[in-house]
């Protein structure tokens, strides 16, 4: 019975559900931070662009320890970095509102930022889904995967305001760093190593090594445009409420905004996968990087009214973390699935770049000038540029999709 329970845990169903739940849990209370920029501010009077600062560095330290948590999986296993992570992260969240100072603040965020990679980062988690699912399935089982983190903001962001509300920001960032031990128990999903599929007659086709990669001008196209991924939903995850704010609407509608936002993203993702199976994955990312750049200018040229907040929210929603599937698909189906942990975490420290910048732009340019404006007009050409810079891709067949079968003559084989 219990080597029965262990098979079922360690499925690559399991897998995918518990990356789903894991995703959720982390894209959902990082997506939700920018609740807490206001009462922070009131509370330690540094001020917008240094609260922006500090959560840019967290993003940063998100970013950064990407490649290095799959480093440490190969060695130690996914399940302990996952675990491990899930409980640095508890730590990380439980002492923002302990930090007194920009520094100790800055160390927070830092700290969870870093950890939160490890428990529930996009390119450790689909890394591990794409070598636990069979080839033919991948695409549908990323965009559950992703579809899990949308979930997650639509389900934390309102209950998180509402924990604001009526527990104080304090509490619900301890309340936060509570939810964030459950990363111990997922974990166990990625107990097994990964299985082999395909027949046994079939070998697979050799995958590129990652120094090839690296040397591949088409994988640094995928990563620039998931630098203005990483530039665009940072900036409107974390000043977004501040925007709200000043067209002069109610708190409260930030978020209502975000989970709107996150019940879009579901659709987005789930979308984003069956496309994946039908349309060319570079087509499809610079299709939705155009309606990024589309949305923000018709945003800007609109009159900022509730209706207006909640359409941009729709449009957004189907557009921003549609973009994960393609861009981990692409990458798997250029250079193999074995090597997605390692070369989605480069392009994921990449994208936490342009999350920095997003985060800590939107915080100098509020302070100097009382509005977003440059920092959206610059958003919109940086999703123009990204839409563009996926055309000279060249799409391949899967490089570990099985081998074509050799075509043995009918004709006798003379005696030796």
């Amino acid at each position: 019975m219990r080597s029965l329970l262990r098979i079922r845990c360690t499925s690559p169903a399991a897998a995918v559900i518990a990356a789903a739940l894991l995703l959720a849990l982390t894209v959902g209370s990082r997506s939700s931070f920018g609740l807490f920029v206001g009462p922070l501010n009131t509370a330690t009077m540094l001020g917008a662009a240094t609260i922006g600062l500090a959560l840019a560095i967290g993003q940063l330290a998100w970013g950064a320890s990407q490649p290095l948590c799959g480093v440490l999986a190969q060695r130690f296993g996914v399940a302990r970095v996952i675990a491990a992570g899930g409980a640095l992260a508890a730590l990380g969240i439980a002492l923002v509102p302990l930090a007194s100072d920009s520094a100790s603040l800055i160390a927070a965020l830092a700290l969870g930022g870093a950890a939160g990679a490890a428990a529930g980062g996009a390119p450790l988690l689909m890394g591990a889904v794409a070598q636990r699912v069979a080839v033919e399935r991948r695409a549908l089982a990323l965009g559950v995967v992703s579809a899990g983190s949308s979930a997650g903001q639509l389900v934390l962001a309102p209950a998180i305001a509402l924990a604001i509300a009526f527990i104080g920001w304090r509490g619900a960032l301890f309340a936060l760093a509570l939810l964030a031990l459950a990363a111990v128990p997922l974990a166990r999903a990625f107990a097994s190593r990964p299985a082999e599929h395909g027949r046994r007659d079939e070998a697979p086709r050799a995958a590129p090594t990652v120094p090839h990669a690296l040397r591949d001008a088409n994988y640094w196209y995928v990563t620039a445009g998931f630098f203005v991924c990483g530039f665009h939903v940072t900036f409107l995850t974390t000043h977004m409420p501040g925007v709200i704010e000043l067209c002069g609407l109610p708190a409260g509608l930030s978020g209502i905004w975000l989970a709107v936002v996150g019940a879009c993203n579901i659709a987005s993702s789930l979308g984003s996968g069956w496309l994946m199976q039908r349309v060319p994955m570079k087509a499809l990312l610079g299709s939705l990087y155009a309606l990024r750049a589309a949305g923000v200018l018709l945003f800007l040229a609109l009159p900022k009214t509730p209706s207006t907040l909640l359409a941009f929210a729709l449009w957004m929603g189907l557009t921003y973390m549609g973009t994960l599937p393609p861009t981990t698909g692409l990458i798997a189906k250029l250079y193999g699935a074995r090597n997605v942990a390692t070369l989605m975490g480069i392009t994921t420290a990449v994208h936490q770049v342009g999350s920095f910048l997003g985060a800590w732009l939107g915080g100098l340019e509020v302070e100097r000038s009382g509005s977003f404006d440059l920092v959206w007009y610059l958003d919109a050409a940086l999703a123009l540029a990204a839409a563009a810079i996926h055309v000279p891709i060249r799409e391949r067949d899967p490089v570990d999709a099985p081998a074509p079968r050799p075509q043995w003559s009918a004709a006798p084989q003379a005696a030796g």
